[in-house]
Protein backbone atom coordinates (compact mmCIF):
# COMPACT_ATOMS: atom_id res chain seq x y z
CA UNK A 1 0.00 0.00 0.00
CA UNK A 2 2.51 2.38 1.08
CA UNK A 3 3.98 2.07 -2.49
CA UNK A 4 1.02 2.96 -4.09
CA UNK A 5 0.34 6.14 -2.23
CA UNK A 6 3.94 7.00 -2.94
CA UNK A 7 3.38 6.75 -6.55
CA UNK A 8 0.82 9.29 -6.24
CA UNK A 9 2.71 12.63 -6.46
CA UNK A 10 4.50 11.02 -9.50
CA UNK A 11 0.68 10.22 -11.37
CA UNK A 12 -0.41 13.56 -10.26
CA UNK A 13 2.46 15.31 -12.06
CA UNK A 14 2.26 13.29 -15.33
CA UNK A 15 -1.28 14.18 -15.15
CA UNK A 16 -0.73 17.86 -14.40
CA UNK A 17 1.77 18.18 -17.42
CA UNK A 18 -0.80 16.55 -19.64
CA UNK A 19 -3.55 18.50 -18.88
CA UNK A 20 -5.19 19.72 -21.80
CA UNK A 21 -5.55 23.28 -20.78
CA UNK A 22 -1.50 23.52 -20.17
CA UNK A 23 0.49 25.14 -22.46
CA UNK A 24 3.40 23.03 -22.16
CA UNK A 25 1.14 19.75 -23.35
CA UNK A 26 -0.55 22.25 -25.92
CA UNK A 27 2.51 23.35 -27.64
CA UNK A 28 3.91 20.05 -27.52
CA UNK A 29 1.31 18.29 -29.36
CA UNK A 30 1.05 21.32 -31.74
CA UNK A 31 4.86 20.44 -32.74
CA UNK A 32 3.75 16.68 -32.86
CA UNK A 33 1.08 16.88 -35.09
CA UNK A 34 3.19 18.98 -37.69
CA UNK A 35 6.11 16.74 -37.69
CA UNK A 36 3.98 13.35 -38.17
CA UNK A 37 2.07 15.86 -41.02
CA UNK A 38 5.57 16.27 -42.63
CA UNK A 39 6.16 12.59 -42.25
CA UNK A 40 2.84 11.62 -43.64
CA UNK A 41 3.26 14.07 -46.52
CA UNK A 42 6.64 12.45 -47.30
CA UNK A 43 4.95 9.20 -47.31
CA UNK A 44 2.23 10.05 -49.30
CA UNK A 45 4.54 11.75 -51.62
CA UNK A 46 6.86 8.47 -51.72
CA UNK A 47 4.06 6.61 -53.05
CA UNK A 48 2.64 9.02 -55.43
CA UNK A 49 6.18 8.60 -57.00
CA UNK A 50 6.62 5.18 -56.97
CA UNK A 51 3.19 4.30 -58.36
CA UNK A 52 4.33 7.19 -61.50
CA UNK A 53 7.54 5.45 -61.79
CA UNK A 54 6.35 2.11 -61.98
CA UNK A 55 4.88 -0.15 -64.95
CA UNK A 56 1.60 -0.94 -62.12
CA UNK A 57 -0.28 2.32 -62.68
CA UNK A 58 0.45 2.84 -66.59
CA UNK A 59 -0.95 -0.99 -66.81
CA UNK A 60 -3.66 -0.44 -64.24
CA UNK A 61 -5.02 3.07 -65.49
CA UNK A 62 -3.35 5.18 -68.61
CA UNK A 63 -2.98 1.93 -70.33
CA UNK A 64 -7.10 1.71 -70.46
CA UNK A 65 -8.03 4.76 -70.94
CA UNK A 66 -6.22 5.10 -73.96
CA UNK A 67 -7.70 1.98 -75.72
CA UNK A 68 -10.80 2.94 -74.62
CA UNK A 69 -10.49 6.61 -75.87
CA UNK A 70 -8.60 5.21 -79.48
CA UNK A 71 -10.67 1.98 -79.92
CA UNK A 72 -7.41 0.39 -80.49
CA UNK A 73 -5.14 -1.72 -78.03
CA UNK A 74 -2.49 0.51 -76.24
CA UNK A 75 0.95 -0.77 -78.72
CA UNK A 76 -1.14 -0.53 -81.75
CA UNK A 77 0.53 2.21 -82.64
CA UNK A 78 4.06 1.46 -81.87
CA UNK A 79 3.28 -2.09 -83.32
CA UNK A 80 2.07 -0.54 -86.82
CA UNK A 81 5.22 1.16 -87.41
CA UNK A 82 7.39 -1.86 -86.40
CA UNK A 83 5.52 -3.45 -89.30
CA UNK A 84 5.64 -0.81 -92.07
CA UNK A 85 9.54 -1.34 -91.16
CA UNK A 86 9.06 -4.97 -91.75
CA UNK A 87 7.06 -4.91 -94.80
CA UNK A 88 9.79 -2.23 -96.10
CA UNK A 89 12.60 -4.48 -96.06
CA UNK A 90 10.67 -6.89 -98.77
CA UNK A 91 11.42 -3.42 -101.26
CA UNK A 92 15.44 -3.84 -101.00
CA UNK A 93 15.78 -6.70 -103.62
CA UNK A 94 18.34 -8.11 -100.71
CA UNK A 95 17.23 -12.29 -99.65
CA UNK A 96 18.64 -11.50 -96.55
CA UNK A 97 16.25 -8.31 -96.05
CA UNK A 98 13.27 -10.86 -97.14
CA UNK A 99 14.88 -13.07 -94.45
CA UNK A 100 15.13 -10.48 -91.82
CA UNK A 101 11.25 -9.42 -92.51
CA UNK A 102 10.01 -13.18 -92.35
CA UNK A 103 11.67 -12.98 -88.65
CA UNK A 104 11.14 -10.15 -87.51
CA UNK A 105 7.12 -10.82 -88.56
CA UNK A 106 7.37 -14.19 -86.36
CA UNK A 107 9.17 -12.32 -83.58
CA UNK A 108 5.85 -9.52 -83.87
CA UNK A 109 3.47 -12.37 -83.65
CA UNK A 110 4.78 -14.36 -81.13
CA UNK A 111 5.36 -11.13 -78.82
CA UNK A 112 1.25 -10.46 -79.53
CA UNK A 113 0.41 -14.16 -78.82
CA UNK A 114 2.80 -13.89 -75.26
CA UNK A 115 0.85 -10.72 -74.74
CA UNK A 116 -2.60 -12.03 -75.23
CA UNK A 117 -1.76 -14.71 -72.67
CA UNK A 118 -1.40 -17.61 -74.52
CA UNK A 119 0.66 -20.52 -73.05
CA UNK A 120 4.32 -21.98 -74.34
CA UNK A 121 7.78 -21.38 -74.43
CA UNK A 122 8.00 -20.77 -78.26
CA UNK A 123 5.63 -19.29 -81.02
CA UNK A 124 5.21 -23.13 -82.10
CA UNK A 125 3.88 -24.30 -78.99
CA UNK A 126 1.41 -21.18 -78.97
CA UNK A 127 0.09 -21.57 -82.17
CA UNK A 128 -0.37 -25.24 -80.94
CA UNK A 129 -2.77 -23.50 -78.57
CA UNK A 130 -4.58 -21.16 -80.58
CA UNK A 131 -7.85 -22.38 -82.21
CA UNK A 132 -9.37 -21.87 -85.29
CA UNK A 133 -11.89 -19.24 -84.00
CA UNK A 134 -9.24 -17.29 -82.71
CA UNK A 135 -7.12 -17.50 -86.39
CA UNK A 136 -9.17 -18.60 -88.86
CA UNK A 137 -5.81 -19.11 -91.15
CA UNK A 138 -3.89 -21.04 -87.85
CA UNK A 139 -2.57 -23.69 -90.23
CA UNK A 140 -1.13 -21.29 -92.68
CA UNK A 141 0.40 -19.36 -89.86
CA UNK A 142 2.28 -22.91 -88.75
CA UNK A 143 3.57 -23.01 -91.93
CA UNK A 144 4.76 -19.87 -92.02
CA UNK A 145 6.41 -20.41 -88.73
CA UNK A 146 8.17 -23.57 -90.05
CA UNK A 147 9.75 -21.19 -93.35
CA UNK A 148 10.86 -19.23 -90.36
CA UNK A 149 12.84 -21.49 -88.54
CA UNK A 150 13.96 -23.19 -91.72
CA UNK A 151 15.61 -19.44 -92.15
CA UNK A 152 16.88 -19.52 -89.03
CA UNK A 153 18.77 -23.46 -88.66
CA UNK A 154 19.55 -23.31 -92.69
CA UNK A 155 22.04 -20.89 -93.49
CA UNK A 156 21.22 -22.33 -97.45
CA UNK A 157 17.86 -21.47 -97.72
CA UNK A 158 16.54 -20.00 -100.57
CA UNK A 159 13.83 -17.39 -100.27
CA UNK A 160 12.60 -15.46 -103.15
CA UNK A 161 10.12 -12.30 -103.05
CA UNK A 162 6.99 -14.00 -103.89
CA UNK A 163 7.48 -16.63 -101.07
CA UNK A 164 8.26 -13.46 -98.49
CA UNK A 165 5.45 -11.71 -99.58
CA UNK A 166 3.26 -14.87 -99.50
CA UNK A 167 4.74 -15.40 -96.09
CA UNK A 168 4.51 -11.80 -94.62
CA UNK A 169 0.85 -11.44 -96.09
CA UNK A 170 -0.12 -14.66 -93.96
CA UNK A 171 1.48 -12.80 -90.55
CA UNK A 172 -0.12 -9.30 -91.43
CA UNK A 173 -3.34 -11.65 -91.81
CA UNK A 174 -3.21 -13.30 -88.18
CA UNK A 175 -2.24 -9.84 -87.08
CA UNK A 176 -5.17 -8.69 -88.52
CA UNK A 177 -7.38 -11.19 -87.37
CA UNK A 178 -5.79 -11.02 -83.67
CA UNK A 179 -6.77 -7.03 -83.80
CA UNK A 180 -2.91 -6.63 -83.16
CA UNK A 181 -2.93 -4.20 -86.39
Amino acid sequence: MKIIFNMAPEISQILEIINLNNPVFSQFIFILRIVLIIISAFFLGFIVFALIKTYYLRRLILWDVQEFLTYKPYAAKKLYKQWQGTKARLGTGLESEYKLAVIEADSVLNDVLEKMGFAGATLGERLEKVTDETIPNVAEAVDAHRVRNNIVHDPDYHLTLDEARKIINIFERVLTDLQAL
